[in-house]
């Protein structure tokens, strides 16, 4: 257990009761209708965790600190503060998973989660998400095992390993020989095309990051890649 962990999250407790964080507190309130039952962090932090509650209310509420936590200033770092807070069981059992998957230190994972998750706060489409929580852990922890992936295959193609031959980190759970065994299944579907599709399509990189591996331009990346799911599916089709 890393006891810095829980040390930010008692700072940020800490920092959302002082009478400056009230004031810009008070301020988000003023601009986003869905605080204003709320007269104070303390309140707002108690309804969001309060089980059961309205799941759409609270949603609601996310999406309004969201917004808020998009600008600049007092305010701007009031709304991440408590978006951090309110989102902070998830993001601690995104912690443990990512030590139990060894994708860093303590203070590495604790530090890569919450710059992520402060990223993926400021960067949400709201017109494209539905359930805020769900989609910034579920992003945050995608992208965490992605680029550990990616940093895990990098490292045996520096080594001298074909591409084909770099293994499932064991992330997935289908470890080394199921990796072979799930390559060698689609190779013969797709041939060349097959370490993109599971590059892609199972592993969670992007058709960018592939294209970089397999020294290919992204719109030649995207263009294999949307061939091999038509053969794929047209495959899937034939059978009985």
């Amino acid at each position: 257990m890393s006891f810095a962990w829980h040390e930010i999250r008692d700072h940020l407790m800490q920092s959302s009761s002082n009478l400056h964080f009230q004031r810009s507190f008070d301020a988000v309130r003023r601009e986003q209708a869905a605080l204003a039952a709320f007269r104070d962090p303390a309140a707002l932090l108690d309804g969001l965790h309060r089980t059961p509650g309205d799941q759409g209310q609270k949603n609601l509420i996310l999406a309004a600190l969201v917004r808020a936590a998009r600008g600049d200033g007092p305010a701007s770092d009031c709304a991440l503060t408590l978006l951090l807070l309110a989102l902070w069981p998830g993001l601690d059992a995104i912690r443990r998973r990512s030590i139990w998957r060894r994708l860093g230190t303590a203070d590495e994972v604790a530090s890569d989660v919450l710059a992520r998750t402060t990223e993926a706060v400021r960067g949400l489409d709201l017109g494209r998400v539905n359930w805020i929580a769900a989609t910034v852990l579920r992003n945050v922890e995608r992208d965490m095992i992605r680029v550990r992936r990616r940093d895990t295959a990098r490292e045996h193609l520096a080594s001298g390993a074909e591409p084909d031959e770099v293994a499932d980190s064991g992330d997935s759970g289908i470890g080394g020989t199921g990796y072979a065994r799930l390559n060698g299944a689609v190779r013969k579907l797709l041939g060349d095309d097959a370490l993109l599709v599971i590059r892609v399509a199972i592993e969670g990189f992007s058709q960018a990051e592939v294209a970089v591996e397999l020294g290919l331009t992204e719109a030649a990346a995207r263009k294999r890649y949307q061939r091999a799911m038509r053969r794929l599916h047209d495959a899937l089709e034939e059978i009985p």
